[in-house]
């Protein structure tokens, strides 16, 4: 498990790097599926929303312990 991520000359939690990554991503497709229409089809936006984002959240950390290089870590 990544315990810090080296950014811009700051350590700060993987977590929380992760965390950030995987809200942008799960807003993005959310302002892609209101474009398209495709929100009306949820029956509770929001916790489709919240699914969204543990996936990514997930989803992320799973392949950062996989592909992080050494060098970004500490």
């Amino acid at each position: 498990m990544i315990e810090e991520v080296h950014v811009f000359g700051v350590y700060m939690p993987a977590a929380l790097a992760w965390a950030v990554l995987a809200f942008l991503l799960a807003y993005l497709l959310r302002n892609l599926l209101a474009r398209l229409g495709l929100e009306r089809l949820l029956w509770y936006p929001a916790l489709a929303d919240l699914a969204l984002f543990a996936l990514f959240w997930w989803g992320i950390t799973a392949a950062a312990d996989h592909f992080t290089p050494s060098w970004l870590v500490s």
